[in-house]
C-alpha cells in the first residue's frame, strides 16, 4: 500500500486541489493507497475539507512540520510513504518513477518542483540554475518526498529538533543508509512564499541559520507566520 501524508495548517485554500491531484494520480497508478491529512491546529475548514475529499484526518497541535509528518507516518499503513505539502500537486509519472526507484533498491528520494505562475523575474532567471544544482547534489526541498517504511524507521523519521531545513537532514539521513534518488518528473507547487522571499530576506535567513541554526521558531516567520498557511 502507498501512504500519502499531507501536513496541513490553515490550508482550506490550497488543500482541495492538492487532494484532487493525489487521489487522481494514485488512482492512475493503480495500487492500493491511503491519504492522511495531519491537521496541525488549523482554525479554518482544513479538516472538514480533507474529510469531504475522502482523506483520513489526524489532528495534532505541534506547529512543527517535522513532528506533524512523523505523526502521519506513525498512523500510516503503507510500505511506501509519500510526504506531499498541502500546496503541491502530485502527478502519476512522479509517483510511478518514485516507486520504480524504490523497487530498484533506492531507500528514498524526492521530486524537484515547478512554481505556479506568476513568479518574480529574479526567480525565473535563477530557477534553471537552481534546479540543475539541486539535481546534481540530490537535494529537492520538502514538497514531495518519498521513502520506504523500512528506511523511515531506520533513520527515525524527520528530526523533531529542527523547525526548518528538516527535509535536508531527512535526505542526508537517507543517504547514509542507501541510495537517495531524484526522478526526472517534477511536481507543481504554489508561489505563495515568493512574494515575501526578497533578496534581503534570503540573506537574513542565511545569517540567522548560521548564527542560531534551526532548533527554534524565532526568526522563521516566513514559515511559521500564521498569515501564510504554511504547516510549520
Amino acid at each position: 500500500m502507498l501512504s500519502f501524508v499531507i501536513p496541513a495548517y490553515n490550508e482550506e485554500k490550497c488543500l482541495p486541489a492538492t487532494l484532487r491531484a493525489v487521489f487522481a494520480s494514485a488512482d492512475a497508478v493503480g495500487e492500493p493507497f491511503e491519504v492522511i491529512v495531519v491537521d496541525d491546529a488549523s482554525t479554518d475548514r482544513t479538516a472538514e475539507i480533507a474529510r469531504e475529499h475522502g482523506a483520513q484526518v489526524v489532528s495534532v497541535r505541534n506547529r512543527q512540520i517535522a513532528a506533524t509528518r512523523n505523526t502521519g507516518a506513525r498512523v500510516a499503513r503503507g510500505d511506501v510513504f509519500f510526504f506531499v505539502d498541502a500546496d503541491t500537486l502530485a502527478n502519476p509519472l512522479a509517483i510511478r518513477m518514485a516507486l520504480r526507484a524504490l523497487r530498484n533498491g533506492a531507500v528514498g528520494g524526492g521530486c524537484l518542483f515547478r512554481y505556479e505562475d506568476p513568479v518574480p523575474l529574479w526567480v525565473k532567471a535563477l530557477y534553471p540554475v537552481a534546479m540543475l544544482a539541486m539535481r546534481l547534489v540530490k537535494f529537492t526541498g520538502g514538497c514531495f518526498l518519498f521513502c520506504s517504511r523500512e528506511a523511515f524507521a531506520a533513520i527515525g523519521g524527520f528530526s523533531e529538533a529542527m523547525f526548518a531545513a528538516e527535509e535536508l537532514e531527512f535526505a542526508r539521513s537517507l543517504k547514509r543508509i542507501g541510495r537517495f534518488v531524484v526522478p526526472r518528473p517534477v511536481v507543481d507547487t504554489s508561489n505563495r512564499k515568493l512574494s515575501e522571499l526578497t533578496v534581503r530576506r534570503i540573506v537574513k535567513l542565511i545569517l540567522h541559520g548560521l548564527r542560531k541554526g534551526s532548533s527554534h521558531r524565532e526568526g522563521l516567520e516566513l514559515w511559521y507566520g500564521d498569515h501564510n498557511g504554511i504547516p510549520r
